[in-house]
């Protein structure tokens, strides 16, 4: 399942939606593992792993990211990211890593005291 972004049309993906797709996406995960601090501006580029955000699911995304690495980025982050699938890996453009803050995800307080 996915949605196009404000008529862009670019599809909106998760980990476990994201096979099978070709051309520029947006990714949305949590990142696991640990990322590689610092590679960002290599030629490598900085390497991690996405899973689905608040789903039970076995899917799991390696992603290769160069550019600018937002400070809140680290393991257990929600992130979205754009880019394209290639050969499994997901190939993130330059400078789209946004991470999501998760204070605006908060279910909201209760009035009742």
């Amino acid at each position: 399942m996915y949605t196009a972004l404000a008529g862009n049309g670019v599809a909106d993906l998760t980990p476990s939606s994201l096979a099978g797709h070709t051309g520029n996406v947006s990714l949305m995960g949590k990142v696991v593992g640990k990322p590689q601090s610092g590679a960002a501006y290599t030629k490598a580029g900085m390497r991690f792993r996405l899973k689905d955000i608040g789903r039970a699911t076995s899917a799991r995304v390696s992603v290769v990211y160069h550019g600018e690495v937002p400070d809140q980025f680290k393991t257990g982050r929600d992130v979205v990211l754009q880019g394209t699938l290639r050969n499994g890996v997901f190939v993130a453009k330059p400078g789209s890593l946004i991470t999501k803050c998760p204070s605006h995800y908060a279910p909201a307080k209760s009035s009742n005291a």
